[in-house]
């Protein structure tokens, strides 16, 4: 009898022993996430991480849904400046940690937008903090500073998890705590008994790895849908009001408004001649077409007309050109290019003359 009791128990636990999986199992992108962070790969056994996972993971997969909603039309935006400066695109769920990707998010310290600039660090990237106007509000701008500085932390600790930690707590609080520790080793930083850190810096670097481990396990494809949506900067005439500009474009003004909120009410100051805006690439024509910026630049264009141009591959500003009977001087004044490279799939704005503008009329 006791024989078949220990047996029936057994088979009891079996399903259980079975069904209990480990975090490597479970997120087998931890590979990949601890890689462009610098964290060893022993960390994921690390007890105090597992019970942070086993406690947050349920309410984080809800957060980062929500995150991933409310910003999907940022993060094109945000993974392509990250990897033109050579960062991991995984700082992306640094941002999302930081401010839910909502631009305009003030926390109860006073750090504003995606990156959660304080005004002190804001000021040192010299973004623009005033009553009408707030530059830590700016996808394009604040991104840039946020680079910036992580790659200045990167410098100074010669890892990126430290860098994402002083991100957090501070370089001099970071310091301390190595000092102390005697190593910069993840988990004895992280220790809970002897807390050399904050615990908020505890945990706000498990959150990132614990967030980017759910992110990169349901493989945000940032290629399909609204994620694809790319954006370019354009010059606009100080006091323009972006609902009217929006109208003009042929867009929705509170998107328009939504995409440039670090414009206090959606009115563009008049302290200066020019302000740079985001807009979505494919309104570049509409807003060349029809947006004019009063400036001694906008009267000496060389032709008078305009259209659109998407670029495949094999495409050059000279072949361009000498299709559209045009010069590539003009196409990169139209456009803004800093140099000639060229991007697969974007749109360029080509200048063409009256001439060739009915003429490309008349054969369509």
């Amino acid at each position: 009898m006791k024989i078949v009791l220990k047996r029936l128990v057994l088979l009891l636990y079996i399903p259980l022993f079975l069904s209990a999986t480990s975090l490597s199992e479970k997120y087998p992108s931890y590979r990949y996430v601890f890689s462009e962070f610098d964290v060893d790969g022993s960390y994921i056994d690390d007890d105090r991480f597992n019970h942070f996972v086993k406690t947050h993971e349920k309410g984080l997969h809800r957060f980062y849904k929500k995150a991933l909603k409310r910003g999907e039309n940022l993060l094109s935006l945000v993974r392509g400046e990250l990897l033109e400066d050579g960062l991991s695109d995984l700082f992306l769920y640094l941002s999302m940690v930081e401010s839910g990707l909502a631009t305009d998010v003030i926390s109860s310290k006073k750090a504003v937008g995606l990156w959660q600039f304080m005004p002190k660090t804001a000021k040192y990237y010299n973004l623009e903090v005033c009553n009408s106007l707030d530059e830590r509000c700016d996808p394009f701008i604040s991104t840039r500073a946020a680079i910036q500085h992580l790659q200045s932390l990167h410098r100074k600790f010669g890892r990126w998890y430290l860098a994402v930690m002083a991100y957090n707590c501070g370089e001099g609080r970071l310091q301390k705590a190595i000092k102390k520790a005697g190593t910069d080793s993840l988990s004895v930083l992280t220790d809970d008994k002897y807390r050399y850190l904050p615990s908020e810096t505890r945990d706000y670097i498990r959150k990132i790895l614990l967030v980017a481990m759910i992110g990169e396990n349901e493989m945000i494809d940032f290629a399909s849908g609204t994620a694809q949506t790319k954006f370019a900067q354009v010059e606009v005439a100080g006091g323009t009001d972006l609902g009217f500009l929006a109208q003009r474009i042929g867009m929705r003004p509170r998107i328009l408004k939504g995409l440039n909120r670090k414009f206090m009410n959606g009115k563009i100051p008049s302290g200066r001649e020019k302000y740079m805006i985001t807009i979505p690439e494919d309104r570049l024509p509409a807003f060349y077409l029809k947006y004019d910026l009063e400036t001694e630049e906008k009267s000496v264009s060389i032709k008078p007309h305009l259209l659109s141009h998407i670029v495949v591959l094999g495409d050059t500003l000279r072949i361009i050109a000498k299709r559209y009977h045009s010069t590539a001087e003009e196409i990169m004044k139209a456009n803004h290019l800093q140099d000639d490279a060229l991007e697969v799939g974007s749109i360029l704005v080509i200048p063409i003359s009256k001439e060739d503008f009915e003429r490309l009329l008349e054969t369509e």
